[in-house]
């Protein structure tokens, strides 16, 4: 069933991951263009990453909603359902 404790784990169980691999990213990739001298290409870098971020944030939010329609049983399964 969606809005279980289940799902809610299992979701901020991934918002932690997808954080964490944000903020190492955050930190090598400065430092790595540093290295090769490239500072233009840190900056696309940083651009891509934030493209990232807001693509799986519109994925979460549509989840969200379809998971809310779906109380019958129906909708798209993105995320687990546990019946």
């Amino acid at each position: 069933m969606c809005f279980s404790m289940e799902w809610l784990e299992q979701l901020l169980v991934w918002c932690v991951i997808v954080g964490a691999i944000v903020a190492i990213l955050r930190l090598v990739v400065p430092w790595a263009v540093a290295q090769l001298g490239l500072p233009l290409v840190g900056q696309v870098l940083n651009i891509i990453l934030y493209a990232i971020i807001c693509i799986i944030a519109i994925w979460i939010i549509f989840t969200l909603i379809s998971c809310l329609m779906s109380m019958g049983g129906g909708g798209i399964g993105l995320f687990p359902h546990h019946h």
